[in-house]
C-alpha cells in the first residue's frame, strides 16, 4: 500500500487506535473456525425499462441495432446466488482471518435481446446482435488483521462510506479492491479509512476494472477516504468524512440525524446531509466547485410514516460520485438522483407497515420527487460535464413499492419486492416506465 496516499487524518486514526489497542488482546476472539459464518443469498431479479422517448435497447454497446429496429424497451430476467464466508480471528494479541465470496448469475430471459438494464453482462462483439452470456460470476476475498477492536483488511470488499460505497441494486453486488481500516475502540465512536484502486461493476466479471465517476465517466487511479460516526445518544448521531479521487476531486461530507420520540406510537426524525466537491490535482474532470445538500423530516404514527425532503445542488456541474451507493442525498431514489447542475428538488413520501393491521412482513411505499431550476450551461467547457445539460430543465419521478417477507415456517425470510418507477424529464434525461420484481431467499449455512 502506498502510505503517502492516505491523508494525515488516516494516519492519525491508525496511530490513535493502535495505541489504544496495544495494551490488550482482541475482544471476544473465540477462534478462526469458531467465529466463522457462511451464508447463501439466492436472488431472482426481473426488470424491464420502457423508454417512452425511444431510447436504445442495448445501452453501452457499440453493436446496438439501428434506430429503425429499436423499440426503446429493455427487459432482463436472471437468477443469482451469493455465497459469503467470513472467518473469525485467530486468538492472541494479533488476530488473523479471511473473508471470501463466490457470486454467480444465470440468464433466464432477455426479452428477445433487449439488453441494457445492468442485470447481465453484454458481449460487445461489434455486431448488430449484442448478447448476454448464459452465466457469469466472480470469486474473490480479502485477508484481515485485528488488534483489539481495530481491523485492517486488504482485497475485494464492499465499502459503505458515504463518500465511497459499492452498491447492490441489481443481480450481483459491486466490489472494490484495496485497503480498509475500521476502528471501534471508543464507545459510540466508529472510525474508518480506505484506499481503493480497482472496481468490479454490478454486471461485470472483472475485479480490476478502473474506478470511474458515474456521470462524468472520468477514470480515477485511486480513491482515499477517512471519517467516522459519533452517536451522541440513542436519538442523535453525526457523520463526517473526507475523500480524494486522485487528480479529479476532493470531497467533504457531513450529516446529522435527530429522532424525537413523542409517544410509544409517534416519533419525529430530522436529517441533514451535505457534500462539498472541489477539483484536485490535474482536475481531469474539469473545474469543480459544488455544494450539494438535502434536508428531510419524517413523522411516524403507528403504521404510517410521512416524509418531506428538500435537496439543492449549488454548482454548475453534476454532483458526481464513484460507486452506486456513494450518494446519501435524500432525493437520490430508484431512477434519478436529482443531482443535475443547480437543481432544486422536493420529495413527498408515504410508508405503510401492515404489521399494525395483523399482517407482519407486508409493507408499502409511495413517493414523488420534482426537480427544476436545472442549468448546466456554465460548466467548464473543457471538463467532463460540458454540454450535458441545457438551461431551464425539469424532471419528476414517482415510485411505488410493495414488499412482503415471510415471518415464520420453512420459508422464513423469503422476501418478495415489487417496484415501479415513472420518470419524465425535458431534453436532458429519458422518459421511462420501469418495473422490478425481486425475490430473495437467504440461507445461513454456518
Amino acid at each position: 500500500m502506498n502510505i503517502a496516499k492516505l491523508s494525515s487524518l488516516s494516519l492519525a486514526v491508525i496511530a490513535a487506535t493502535t495505541q489504544l489497542a496495544i495494551a490488550g488482546q482482541q475482544q471476544e476472539a473465540n477462534g478462526f473456525i469458531e467465529d466463522s459464518s457462511l451464508g447463501l443469498l439466492n436472488r431472482n431479479f426481473y426488470m424491464n425499462r420502457d423508454f417512452r422517448d425511444g431510447g436504445s435497447n442495448s445501452q453501452g454497446t457499440n453493436g446496438a441495432k439501428p434506430a429503425s429496429e429499436r423499440n426503446g424497451y429493455r427487459e432482463e430476467w436472471a437468477q443469482g446466488a451469493m455465497l459469503n464466508f467470513a472467518s473469525g480471528f485467530t486468538q492472541g494479541t494479533l488476530g488473523f482471518g479471511v473473508d471470501a465470496f463466490a457470486f454467480g448469475g444465470a440468464k433466464l430471459d432477455t426479452g428477445g435481446g433487449r439488453l441494457g438494464n445492468g442485470l447481465l453482462p453484454i458481449n460487445n462483439n461489434k455486431t448488430a446482435d449484442a448478447n448476454a452470456p448464459d452465466s457469469y460470476g466472480d470469486i474473490g476475498g480479502a485477508v484481515k488483521l485485528r488488534l483489539s477492536s481495530t481491523v485492517l483488511k486488504y482485497g475485494e470488499q464492499r465499502p459503505t462510506a458515504p463518500v465511497f460505497a459499492t452498491g447492490d441494486n441489481r443481480l450481483l453486488p459491486e466490489t472494490a479492491t484495496g485497503f480498509q481500516l475500521t476502528s471501534n475502540e471508543l464507545d459510540n465512536l466508529s472510525l474508518e479509512a480506505g484506499h481503493f484502486t480497482a472496481f468490479k461493476n454490478r454486471n461485470s466479471t472483472n475485479s480490476d476494472d478502473p474506478l470511474r465517476t458515474t456521470y462524468g465517466g472520468t477514470a480515477v487511479d485511486s480513491i482515499d477516504f477517512t471519517g467516522g460516526t459519533y452517536k451522541i445518544n440513542d436519538n442523535i448521531s453525526l457523520k463526517a468524512y473526507t475523500s480524494e479521487a486522485t487528480d479529479v476531486w476532493r470531497q467533504y461530507f457531513g450529516s446529522a440525524s435527530y429522532t424525537i420520540p413523542l409517544t410509544n406510537q409517534q416519533s419525529l426524525n430530522f436529517g441533514l446531509t451535505a457534500y462539498k466537491t472541489k477539483d484536485q490535482g490535474k482536475a481531469l474532470a474539469g473545474k469543480l466547485d459544488t455544494t450539494s445538500w438535502s434536508a428531510k423530516a419524517a413523522y411516524g404514527i403507528g403504521a404510517h410514516k410521512f416524509t418531506l425532503a428538500y435537496q439543492k445542488i449549488d454548482g454548475d456541474e453534476y454532483f458526481d460520485y464513484i460507486g452506486v451507493d456513494s450518494i446519501w442525498l435524500a432525493n437520490s431514489i430508484q431512477y434519478s438522483d436529482f443531482n443535475a447542475p443547480n437543481e432544486r428538488s422536493v420529495q413527498a413520501r408515504y410508508d405503510l407497515n401492515m404489521a399494525t393491521f395483523g399482517i407482519p412482513g407486508l409493507s408499502f411505499m409511495a413517493r414523488y420527487v420534482k426537480g427544476d431550476q436545472i442549468d448546466g450551461t456554465k460548466a467548464d467547457p473543457h471538463g467532463a460535464y460540458a454540454n450535458k445539460v441545457g438551461d431551464d430543465q425539469k424532471e419528476w419521478e414517482r415510485d411505488l413499492e410493495a414488499k412482503y417477507v415471510v415471518q415464520e415456517g420453512t420459508a422464513k425470510d423469503l422476501a418478495f419486492r415489487l417496484r415501479q418507477a415513472t420518470h419524465r424529464a425535458t431534453s436532458f434525461e429519458s422518459d421511462i416506465d420501469e418495473v422490478r420484481l425481486i425475490i430473495e431467499y437467504p440461507l445461513s449455512i454456518l
